[in-house]
């Protein structure tokens, strides 16, 4: 019985083997070339003294178009490996002729290199410090997105005056702190799930440049937030009350809570739901 056994199992083994083998062995007549979703440009920044890398997409028809030209979402977290990929396919979706949900957009995903220096500004909070040791560059890599980033994609690209600026977590602490204070450097945001508790949330006391009434730039901002504890769902809505107590037409803005998702998977449904709030503003 034992013997019998053990012969059906090695003939299993065989069986499955030679499957397998098949399988890993195409026909000499197919051939295969790597899929290429889009571009990858390095500079060396000489304002944060290193390498840098962003991942940039160009939108369908853009090489055949030539005079045409494009706004740009420049994205956080934006190496291959984080969201680079998953955003690009959604707003590529969203521009299709069938669906029209956002226009053709030129996509630059910023690579990082140490998220926690370059999405913080410096803090007093002891656990905060404990916690991110390299914490405190926020300020430089600001800079270094002003002056070297935005100038390199506005040399290299066809560009039009249409910036938008997404950010998740720290990323959404980076681009509130942006917006707080260098609104100008986009025209639209979308801020999702920001970590404002950092620092015992002393950027929601900074008075806001976008609340000057000499402030004219149409600026126009999502904050998303889903299920994820009182001082996350708080802070959100402390910012999109801040942005709703601008007594001007520059800043539009909407707020939208997400209760069905939490911080690891909000995302993506959250910059879907952006889409269609913003549509009329691009």
């Amino acid at each position: 019985m034992l013997l019998k056994l053990g012969s059906t199992v090695l003939s299993l083994f065989l069986f499955l083997s030679l499957s397998y083998g098949q399988k890993m062995n195409p026909p000499s007549d197919i051939k295969q070339a790597d899929f290429k979703l889009g571009k990858v440009l390095s500079f060396q920044s000489s304002i944060l003294q290193e390498e840098r890398h962003l991942n940039v997409y160009l939108p369908a028809g853009y090489e055949a178009n030539d005079t045409l030209t494009y706004p740009v979402v420049y994205l956080l977290d934006g190496s291959a490996d984080e969201d680079f990929i998953h955003i690009v396919g959604l707003l590529q979706f969203a521009n299709f002729p069938w669906v029209e949900l956002f226009p053709p957009s030129i996509v630059v995903g910023i690579a990082n290199v140490d998220r926690k220096r370059d999405f913080t500004y410096p803090t007093n909070n002891a656990k905060d410090k404990e916690d991110f040791p390299t914490t405190g560059g926020s300020a430089a890599f600001i800079q270094c997105l002003k002056e070297e980033i935005q100038v390199l994609i506005d040399q290299t690209y066809r560009t039009n005056s249409k910036r938008t600026l997404i950010g998740q977590s720290l990323g959404g602490l980076l681009a509130t702190e942006i917006l707080f204070k260098a609104p100008e450097l986009f025209t639209h945001y979308m801020i999702i799930s920001p970590s404002l508790w950092w620092d015992d949330q002393s950027l929601l006391s900074y008075a806001p440049k976008f609340l000057s009434p000499a402030y004219e730039q149409q600026t126009h901002v999502f904050v998303a937030v889903g299920k994820e504890g009182e001082i996350m769902e708080s802070t959100a809505k402390a910012l999109a009350n801040k942005l709703q107590s601008a007594e001007h037409k520059a800043i539009q803005s909407w707020f939208h809570y997400m209760g069905d998702q939490g911080h690891a998977n909000i995302l993506h449904l959250a910059i879907y739901k952006a889409m269609e709030l913003m549509k009329s503003t691009y």
